[in-house]
């Protein structure tokens, strides 16, 4: 073996800041069902060849090993030595294993015995008050360590949820001191890490997760889910206003004395929809649509569609169906697809949706199964805006003139 294989002090050095880097060597401060020491070191040692062939050299490894050893600097590692009997060298003490004893030796080596003080000091504190947090201390030391100085915020959120679970009102609204909005905010997973350790399973929404759940998973009250539309009968107004917000949970009381509803995805389809006798359209919700779900009056009212043809188009026809079986597509056929044959744009690659769909008609599986095999083009889409606005008024017509 040449002498640049064998192991150097500084390869044993960076194998122990592994395990700092890894978060090991806090953790096992702590506890745990295995102890990280005596740690035991990878080394690639001199053999009775390299003896012969590389004596000199094999001396100055050794040397340099003991040079950087506990013995020499009172801190670091020990040198466990074999002895090799060799023909014409003789009798030579060789390293067979290189041993940290304990976990002083290890962050003295690497510098890290302050930030291992500072660690203790804060997971004694955090710990008194909250014991659960023992398993996330000891997966996350070093994130532990990092947010030290937000941790007197951290604690009394903490303390606050603990003291006031599911407490339904607005985040903006916590009354916490020293700590702000924005604080948790920007903290929100780390923040839904530590809760889920102190709080009982009874306080959690366990069907919300993600930071963006955050509130529903703790009981806090969320901006309400918001259903956007316009009424096309001038007669059907409500307070004269045609283009109208509400939560969705007020839509479900509106009950309007419509006959139909438009729905379509891009708002400025929705904002220049043409008025139409006995209808409203709805627009904007994109993948939304459980704001329309358990509306007794949509159920009773002829549903429409209209999305984008293609993959993601069609599942969201899918999805809507499952809430509204009744709903139809509309401009979303092969006849439409082909009259704007120069406007046909692509899907992105990794953003398509491949899934299958069971609540799509014969010719609206077709035609998804088409786009999604590419048997048209690759990638096809014709995005809504894209189909002609005569092409819309024309089925309107038609619509209406049957309903006469």
């Amino acid at each position: 073996m040449s002498d640049k294989a064998w192991t150097r002090p500084q390869e044993l050095t960076a194998q122990v800041r592994k395990h700092w880097d890894s978060g090991r060597l806090l953790a096992d401060r702590l506890g745990g069902d295995e102890a990280l020491f005596p740690l035991r070191l990878r080394l690639r040692k001199a053999s009775s060849r390299d003896l012969t062939d590389h004596f000199e050299a094999v001396r100055a490894w050794v040397a340099e090993l003991i040079e950087h050893s506990k013995d020499r600097r009172g801190f670091g590692y020990d040198i466990e030595w074999r002895t090799v009997n060799h023909r014409t060298r003789g009798s030579n003490q060789l390293p067979k294993a290189i041993v940290i004893a304990d976990a002083d030796d290890a962050l003295r080596l690497i510098g890290k015995s302050g930030q291992a003080r500072r660690f203790d000091q804060l997971a004694q504190e955090l710990l008194a008050e909250f014991p659960q947090l023992r398993d996330w201390l000891m997966r996350r030391p070093l994130e532990a360590l990092r947010r030290e100085a937000e941790w007197p915020r951290l604690v009394a959120i903490l303390r606050h949820f603990r003291n006031h679970p599911r407490p339904g009102i607005y985040l903006r609204q916590l009354d916490i001191p020293g700590v702000d909005t924005k604080f948790i905010q920007a903290r929100r997973g780390l923040v839904g890490e530590l809760l889920d350790q102190v709080l009982p399973e009874t306080d959690i929404d366990a069907s919300a997760s993600g930071a963006r759940a955050f509130n529903r998973r703790y009981g806090l009250a969320s901006r309400p889910s918001l259903v956007r539309f316009r009424v096309l009968d001038a007669d059907l107004r409500i307070a004269d206003l045609s283009d109208l917000s509400v939560p969705a949970e007020e839509f479900a009381q509106l009950a309007l004395p419509v006959s139909e509803v438009f729905i379509t995805e891009n708002e400025i389809n929705g904002l220049a929809f043409p008025d139409h006798p006995g209808a409203i359209v709805i627009f904007g919700l994109g993948y939304g649509l459980e704001r329309l779900a358990g509306i007794d009056w949509l159920a009773r009212v002829r549903v429409w569609y209209w999305g984008d043809i293609d993959t993601h188009g069609f599942a969201i026809l899918n999805r809507l169906r499952h809430h509204l079986p009744q709903a139809r597509s509309f401009l979303m056929d092969r006849t439409t697809l082909d009259a704007h044959r120069e406007l046909w744009g692509q899907e992105p690659e990794d953003r398509r949706f491949r899934g299958e769909l069971d609540r799509l008609d014969d010719a609206e599986q077709a035609l998804y199964q088409a786009l999604r095999n590419d048997s048209l083009a690759p990638r096809l889409r014709l995005e809504q805006e894209h189909v002609r606005y005569a092409w819309l008024q024309a089925f309107l017509q038609r619509l209406e003139s049957r309903r006469q």
